[in-house]
């Protein structure tokens, strides 16, 4: 099992700026990636990005420029670095682990169904 907690949410001004922390636990190596994803109030969970084990990043297109995903696999961190945010990012950001060997295509780590460990979610609200 692998136990995830996210960290680092809150509230912040339009143009502003935040970082989201996720600790893993417990068998983190069987993770070949980790994501981050997103749900806004009456909407569906969406993907934010991803990042392999050994580095490879893949971002939602809506959010390539502003976001950034990095991970310490040493210390079992991921991080999404997210500038100029904006009030549509409101939402609970989740972090996600998958034990999906990397195949080739980052794009596998697109969907939610690849995914075997999800956090709690921490919440981020963007003031207009």
């Amino acid at each position: 099992q692998v136990q995830l907690v996210e960290s680092g949410g809150g509230l912040v001004q339009a143009g502003g700026s935040l970082s989201l922390s996720c600790a893993a636990s417990g068998r983190t190596f069987s993770s070949a990636a980790m994501g981050w994803f997103r749900q806004a109030p009456g909407k569906e969970r969406e993907f934010v990005a991803a990042i392999t084990w050994r580095g490879g990043t893949l971002y939602a297109d809506s959010l390539k420029g502003r976001f950034t995903i990095s991970r310490d696999n040493a210390k079992n961190m991921v991080y999404l670095q997210m500038n100029s945010l904006k009030p549509e990012d409101t939402a609970v950001y989740y972090c996600a682990a998958s034990s999906r060997v990397y195949s080739g295509s980052l794009y596998t780590y697109y969907g939610q169904n690849v995914y075997d460990h999800w956090g709690q979610g921490t919440q981020v609200t963007v003031s207009s």
